[in-house]
């Protein structure tokens, strides 16, 4: 019967080396496994570009704004003041007049008449009066000698003074004539544009037609009507120099052009219960014809200035559940979202009142790629950097 081999004393290490190599080759599988399984680190999100603004600190205008209507700065439709035919007009429509220019002429002649009537007439009177004068002065030299009775004295006196109010009513009845004779010719009250014509030579017109000959509306100065809130009034009321020293402009509906500068003439005397706002009237020259009546326009009540007020334009603001905010990037380049408030917003700009300090970095254009804390680089710094141009258009597609 064979015995089992033994194992030589001069090799030890064949009897404990390999169940220590085995172990230790089991633990390393293991943890290699175990390596294998675990996730790896997470990985800071790439920056994206976007473009940064300082805030800024500077004098900005204090706007109410509004919307008018150019009216004219008087208007005048002009009537006869006596009937007649009307021979003739002086003006061309459409055209411009000048105050006193000669707009229709009517036919004078009855009246030419009638002042030749009473100038007759005043003529007889004056000629009885010389009359009565002299019998008046017979009698009173016969009186003295009783060769008439006193009656008859008086009698003449009075006949006299009948005749003297005879002709003071002649000279009525004539100024009378002359001024409805003046009436005949019909002169434009104003200086302004004409209308229409209403009325063709050869018609009969009356004092009593409605309708006129013509209108003309001065447009030049001209008025702008505009409301405000009626809680504007006491800013308007306290405001530098008092309302009449007070700038209006008038601004095209579309396109924000503007059309004109005038001043604030007019802030009526009460609120309108019904909307709640107040009735205000700027007047401005119009040399060029750019406002026209009826016209509507944007209006702009400068007030005074916002004096080395915060702004940041008006694309920086954003707004949420929570309110206005804007993104605000510090010196690590992490951007963090900032609650604003807004005093004024004109013209893309914004004047902030809390929330964002002068010489601040804002996020103007990109916040839709931006979340708080997210690196944020320059637009134009990532313009000449290929590699995270490439990056950023990554992330974009990810996050959409």
């Amino acid at each position: 019967m064979d015995q089992p081999a033994s194992v030589s004393p001069h090799r030890p290490w064949l009897r404990y080396g390999v169940p220590v190599v085995a172990i230790v080759a089991i633990a390393w599988y293991a943890l290699r496994g175990e390596a294998e399984d675990a996730p790896a680190p997470a990985k800071a999100p790439p920056a994206v570009s976007a473009t940064l603004v300082k805030v800024a600190r500077e004098d900005v205008p204090r706007f109410l704004i509004g919307v008018g209507n150019v009216q004219a700065a008087a208007t005048v439709t002009v009537k006869a003041r006596v009937d007649g035919q009307l021979e003739k007009v002086g003006y061309t429509e459409g055209q411009d007049v000048k105050a006193g220019q000669m707009i229709a002429q009517l036919d004078a002649r009855p009246l030419q008449a009638q002042l030749a009537q009473v100038k007759a007439q005043k003529a007889r009177d004056e000629a009885q009066l010389a009359n009565a004068k002299l019998d008046l002065d017979r009698y009173t030299r016969l009186i003295k000698e009783d060769a008439t009775t006193q009656q008859t004295l008086d009698t003449q006196r009075a006949t006299v003074a009948q005749l003297q109010a005879a002709i003071q009513t002649d000279d009525a009845q004539i100024q009378y004539a002359q001024v409805q004779l003046g009436y005949m010719t019909i002169t434009a009250p104003l200086s302004g544009r004409t209308g229409a014509r209403l009325v063709d030579p050869g018609n009969i017109v009356h004092a009593s037609d409605a309708n006129g000959l013509v209108v003309i509306n001065q447009i030049d100065p001209i008025a702008v009507v505009f409301t405000l809130p009626g809680d504007s009034v006491q800013s308007i009321n306290h405001a530098a120099g008092g309302p009449s020293k007070l700038k209006v402009m008038a601004y095209a509906r579309e396109g924000n052009t503007l059309l004109g500068e005038g001043h604030l003439v007019l802030v009526n005397n009460q609120i309108d219960t019904t909307s709640g706002t107040v009735q205000l009237k700027g007047m401005f020259t119009n040399p060029n014809h750019t406002l026209w009546p009826g016209q509507y326009v944007n209006v702009r009540l400068l007030l005074g200035d916002h004096e080395q007020a915060t702004t940041v334009p008006a694309d920086v603001l954003q707004r949420g559940p929570q309110g206005t905010y804007a993104y605000v990037v510090g010196p690590d380049r992490k951007a963090q979202m900032r609650p604003v408030e807004v005093v004024q917003t004109q013209d893309g700009k914004a004047v902030i009142g809390k929330g964002l300090q002068p010489g601040e970095t804002v996020v103007l254009d990109g916040q839709y790629k931006i979340k708080p804390g997210i690196t944020v680089q320059p637009a134009r710094a990532a313009a000449s950097a290929p590699a995270l141009a490439g990056s950023v258009a990554s992330t974009q597609g990810e996050q959409r």
